[in-house]
């Protein structure tokens, strides 16, 4: 079997909308803040749909077969990677991210280096990512205490279509009125330190531990590749169904292919195996599956493992 579409596990976190349930038509319930749209993590696991696994989670066919991950995740203890679909209706609290190492030592699992793909956002919409000039450790205590934490990010305008590299360390949010896709390492570790007074844990021992102080702003610096490091290469696919309207390549034993759409609708081929897509589908195609083709009009996201 060389394609498996996906389920999402669905997160109703307080912040969340109904865009992915009224737009995406994915079965979220009354609020989806998060669908994980590709996950073998114990805390949301995707089902599969189709074929001999249909039933069953990721986790289970990769436990059955590990191979179809690809050679490149046998260094990692874990399947490696976490895609989500984010509706941010609330602002989302203001957070770091561990890194392997630290993660590893304090919370059993890795670190969390990821990804941000702007589908769409309100007018007026922002983001924190890192701070805007350099700060102290101390200055950085004494902010989250006296809730002026925000004269110091980086906040960016975002529009549909643009990209954060958001590397662990880095403080960061999501604001509200932002729809946007997210490829991460494998991980739900997040250290909270300013949460809008919504009365959720905060994490300020840990975030003074882990966070980089100085400025940051990865805004679409992996040309060629939508992002790309030592975790996932992610590259964006856009079909007009016109002018362009397939697209093609090949699935060494290396590496998995995920076809995340972010729009559109089509059929995917891999192997004697096809499938027809829309908006909002998650698609694993397995390493060693050999040559795949998409089909139609699509705005996607591809996502391998180096």
């Amino acid at each position: 079997m060389a394609i498996f579409k996906l389920k999402p596990a669905c997160k109703d976190y307080v912040w969340g909308g109904r865009r992915l349930v009224e737009e995406f038509g994915i079965d979220g319930g009354e609020i989806c803040a998060e669908a994980w749209m590709l996950s073998a993590h114990p805390d949301g696991m995707s089902t599969i749909v189709n074929g001999e696994f249909a039933g069953k989670t990721l986790a289970d066919a990769l436990k059955a077969d590990a191979k179809i991950s690809g050679t490149n995740c046998r260094h990692f203890a874990d399947f490696p990677i976490l895609i989500k679909f984010i509706d941010a209706k609330q602002n989302l609290s203001v957070q770091v991210h561990p890194n392997d190492d630290y993660a590893l030592a304090h919370e059993g699992q890795l670190g969390k280096n990821e990804m941000w793909y702007v589908i769409d956002a309100e007018p007026n919409a922002q983001l924190y990512c890192g701070f805007n000039r350099e700060i102290s450790r101390d200055e950085f205590a004494a902010r989250i205490k006296d809730n002026s934490l925000a004269e110091v990010l980086n906040a960016a305008s975002v529009r549909r279509g643009d990209v954060f590299y958001i590397p662990a360390g880095t403080i960061h949010a999501v604001g509200a009125g932002i729809l946007l896709a997210e490829i991460q390492q494998s991980s739900n570790v997040s250290y909270r330190v300013f949460d809008y007074g919504r009365n959720r844990p905060l994490h300020i021992a840990q975030a003074l531990d882990v966070t980089k102080l100085t400025p940051s702003d990865e805004r679409g610096k992996s040309y060629p590749h939508a992002a790309a490091c030592e975790d996932f290469i992610v590259d964006k696919l856009d079909l007009d169904g016109k002018f362009l309207s397939r697209a093609q390549g090949s699935i060494g034993d290396e590496t998995f292919l995920s076809v995340l759409i972010l729009d559109g609708n089509g059929e995917i081929l891999c192997g004697d195996e096809k499938l027809s897509y829309r908006k909002g589908d998650s698609f694993f195609l397995t390493a060693g599956a050999g040559d795949w083709e998409i089909r139609g009009r699509c705005d996607a996201l591809l996502t391998t493992v180096p």
